[in-house]
């Protein structure tokens, strides 16, 4: 299993939020480019890189800080959070981004999204499948839609989506665990889809679980910014 640690950005800062809300913002490092080399040091090859700002404004806005990333380390970055455009979609592959991951684009915009995976292949675009109560959420977990996630799920492993990034929005950031049950559902329901746990992680046992479960990769975030989670311990998974 992946170990893919986290750096969500604010103002080109490393910070998380709680349940994807602005208004409980923590800053953890000014200087994002200090942490994934962090990461990297540990042994850890991937990093989920979101660009909050971007996310809310419907556009990429920390491009510069996956530059720097991609630049000055060998992490396979992944980048999500405002890209909803061709154009959005270049400046994240041009700066370094190994995947980009498309949410609300997916649900708002599918053509373009069927586009980007027919031109770039499935090997490069991550599915975001972001949910509240089962219920695909976007625009940064702003909105809530009407849209079941398993049916989301079918749509796009039709249309030939491999990767799929899912957060259980009610999780994320509480450090209470993940929603085993949501990828215990995936995996049965979608087995060749390579499913990446995102949110709630809390403790080598959460990652463990996973790990059991043959999940291809899970996403920490707070839990290693907290102490919860030390990087030291990260290294079984990548020997």
């Amino acid at each position: 299993m992946h170990i893919i640690p986290a750096i969500d950005l604010i103002d080109g800062k490393a910070v998380r939020l709680t349940q994807g809300d602005y208004r409980q913002k923590k800053e953890y490092n000014a200087r994002p480019l200090e942490v994934a080399q962090q990461f990297e040091d540990a042994g850890l090859t991937r990093l989920h890189l979101v660009d909050l700002d971007g996310a809310k404004e419907k556009r990429v806005i920390n491009w510069k800080v996956l530059e720097l990333i991609a630049s000055k380390t060998n992490m396979h970055v992944d980048f999500g959070g405002g890209v909803q455009s061709d154009e959005d979609l270049q400046i994240a592959f041009e700066c370094g981004a190994k995947q980009v991951t498309g949410g609300s684009i997916a649900v708002k915009d599918p053509d373009l999204m069927e586009r980007w995976l027919s031109r770039y292949g499935s090997a490069k675009i991550i599915l975001g499948a972001d949910a509240k109560n089962e219920k695909i959420a976007v625009s940064g977990w702003e909105e809530g839609t009407d849209v079941w996630i398993y049916d989301f799920l079918e749509k796009w492993v039709d249309k030939g989506i491999k990767y799929v990034i899912s957060t259980d929005v009610a999780k994320d950031g509480l450090l209470e665990g993940p929603s085993f049950d949501l990828y215990r559902n995936m995996q049965d329901q979608f087995p060749k889809l390579d499913i990446i746990a995102s949110g709630g992680v809390s403790n080598m046992s959460d990652i463990e679980t996973l790990a059991d479960m043959d999940i291809f990769g899970v996403i920490v975030g707070k839990a290693i910014y907290e102490g919860r989670v030390t990087l030291k311990e990260l290294r079984q998974f990548t020997e």
